[in-house]
């Protein structure tokens, strides 16, 4: 048994009266009596350990990070225990839920130097930078990995860098990563630096240059989108007389007709919907904007279908939420890709399709295709800039040939 009387920022909870309002949450929240069960054995294992004060018990992130990390690898607790790893991080998620506190990260973890170094970048890039959350996560995974590299103990000290060890992570880590991906990891490090030099006066040019470059051109690609058959069979795939699958449909709509990245589908609240006037807001992480868009009719009536018939009825205002247990919580990125992916097996589009962004593909490739113009998908799709647009001009076949010049000589 450890002792959690020496814990950081801690909560002092009545260790009797925290289980009954535990259990009763998880009522209130829809959950089934075999997973309260299971979740109910984690916290009483947890609560077993941590040694309460009397009848009170101080509870923080620390003591239960101690708890997973230290105790569970050498449980030897007598009688049947909840030991699973996953019931039990769920099941203290929940607890922390209740108390008011942040849940646990599910982030990679590293070495404590590292994570403290990791919290300052990823401050400076979210208040100054404005990055995106998702974005954060990306590179606070690839710094993570370099400075684990550069720096295995002690404190990240920058000056020890040069410009050799720079190389060699990159020619260690990258060889053999697409060269998307090795550009995403050479801005990370290059970000970074940039921090490093904002915050702490490094001198770093020199580091900055030896960064390098994958050989990755922009528009050098074509973009991937289905065929309008493709996309008829997609829709046909739903069952919609379930309800997930009616949501499942709708969510699917957004991503067809309007092009929404999965973060904005999944961000949808029920005020955005102007349903007099037939307009959706959407507000854009990535952008820190939001914009108003033409609601498509049919899109308007896969969501009406779904919030009048199919939708649990909670006090979320989000447009799309859980299924499952809890239900008060609106669906995430993730679930969305899941949804995309459940419904590219269920038509035989596994091969063609893969997530989320190639239907965003297809859309602005569609509007292309029934004569809209660049400046028009730029808005719908709400690129910043038409540079960005300019990639579905390769797939205009029509007025591509139109201004295409005679090979010389004639054909062969």
């Amino acid at each position: 048994m450890r002792s959690s009387r020496s814990m950081a920022t801690p909560n002092a909870v009545d260790v009797r009266s925290l289980i009954r309002l535990y259990v009763t949450t998880l009522e209130a929240r829809g959950y089934r009596p075999s997973a309260i069960w299971g979740y109910r054995g984690a916290l009483k294992h947890f609560l077993s350990w941590a040694e309460p004060v009397g009848d009170r018990l101080e509870v923080s992130k620390a003591v239960i990070w101690r708890f997973l990390n230290e105790h569970l690898a050498d449980c030897e607790c007598r009688g049947r225990v909840q030991r699973g790893i996953v019931t039990i991080r769920s099941a203290l998620n929940h607890l922390l839920t209740i108390l008011g506190e942040t849940r646990l990260a599910s982030e990679v973890t590293f070495p404590a130097h590292v994570d403290t170094e990791l919290r300052a970048y990823c401050e400076y890039a979210s208040d100054v930078c404005g990055l995106a959350p998702a974005t954060l996560i990306s590179r606070r995974q690839w710094i993570g990995r370099f400075l684990v590299q550069q720096f295995p103990k002690g404190r990240v000290n920058v000056l020890r860098l040069s410009p050799k060890r720079i190389r060699d992570f990159f020619t260690s880590r990258c060889q053999d990563y697409r060269p998307g991906t090795a550009q995403v990891v050479a801005s990370a490090v290059r970000s970074y630096l940039r921090f490093r030099s904002l915050r702490h006066a490094d001198q770093v040019d020199s580091l900055l240059a030896a960064v390098p470059s994958a050989a990755c051109w922009r528009l050098a690609a074509l973009p991937q989108y289905l065929e309008a058959d493709e996309l008829a069979s997609l829709m046909a795939g739903f069952d919609r007389r379930l309800p997930q699958q009616q949501r499942d449909h709708a969510i699917v709509r957004c991503l067809v007709d309007l092009g929404l990245r999965s973060c904005e589908v999944a961000a949808l609240r029920l005020d955005d919907i102007d349903w007099k006037n037939g307009t959706l807001t959407v507000c854009t992480e990535k952008s820190q904007r939001c914009d108003v868009l033409p609601l498509p009719s049919t899109t308007g009536r896969a969501i009406a279908e779904y919030l009048r018939t199919a939708r649990p009825a909670n006090e979320s205002r989000a447009v799309f939420v859980r299924h499952r247990a809890p239900f008060h919580l609106p669906v995430s990125p993730s679930v969305i890709r899941s949804v995309v992916r459940r419904a590219a097996a269920r038509s035989g589009l596994m091969d063609r399709l893969h997530g989320p962004h190639r239907l965003r593909h297809s859309a602005a490739t569609r509007m292309l295709h029934q004569g809209a113009t660049l400046k028009q998908i730029a808005d719908i799709l709400r690129h910043r800039s038409l540079d960005t647009t300019a990639i579905y001009a390769k797939v205009d076949v029509p007025r591509l040939a139109a201004i295409a010049q005679p090979w010389p000589g004639g054909a062969a």
